[in-house]
């Protein structure tokens, strides 16, 4: 039983560890909206690479197109 919660004990402290109280200032949300700081810098893009990827490969892949060969449609 000791052993149980010492070990909830630290899970708790870890998990309280990684939290933050700090919220983001307006004057610092200019940076973190920066272009390059977003997971896909160019939609169209990431669009056209999922397109190919999907003719190609001839399955859908969960982007919501399907088909399959060479890619000249």
């Amino acid at each position: 039983m000791k052993r149980w919660l010492l070990v909830v004990i630290l899970l708790s402290l870890f998990f309280t560890g990684c939290a933050t109280l700090e919220r983001v200032q307006p004057w610092e949300r200019e940076v973190l909206a920066d272009p390059i700081m977003q997971l896909e810098p160019d939609p169209q893009e990431a669009s056209l690479d999922e397109h190919i990827l999907s003719t190609r490969e001839g399955s859908a892949g969960g982007y919501g197109a399907a088909g399959g060969g060479c890619g000249c449609n």
